[in-house]
């Protein structure tokens, strides 16, 4: 079972800096992290016009929670953490889960 921590950064102050520091520094810290099987980025748009309020959200899998847990905690996982307050102006909220795949031909049925 995959387990997934997804992070959403708030609106920076200035946009240009966040891309600049999370595509040239942050992004290699956190590839770092062991245990890592998979790590997807995006900026966010609103579906009904206006600003939301996440402006990037990254997804980090890894294969359950405990290993999540061992990668947060590692030296690397400290120091792609610690980089977060350098950055994120617009604050950032993590969340994670276990993946239930329900999409066709996922195995649940809605």
């Amino acid at each position: 079972m995959v387990h997934r921590l997804v992070v959403e950064y708030g609106q920076p102050t200035d946009p240009a800096a966040f891309d600049r520091h999370y595509r040239d520094v942050h992004i290699g810290l956190a590839q770092a992290i062991p245990g890592l099987q998979r790590y997807t980025i995006g900026h966010a748009r609103s579906l009904g016009g206006g600003t939301p309020s996440a402006y990037l959200i990254a997804e980090l899998d890894f294969e359950s929670a405990e290993a999540m847990g061992a990668g947060m905690s590692s030296a690397a996982g400290a120091a792609a953490g610690a980089d977060v307050a350098t950055f994120a102006t617009g604050g950032a909220t993590m969340t994670s889960f276990d993946v239930e795949d329900v999409g066709p031909g996922g195995g649940a049925a809605g």
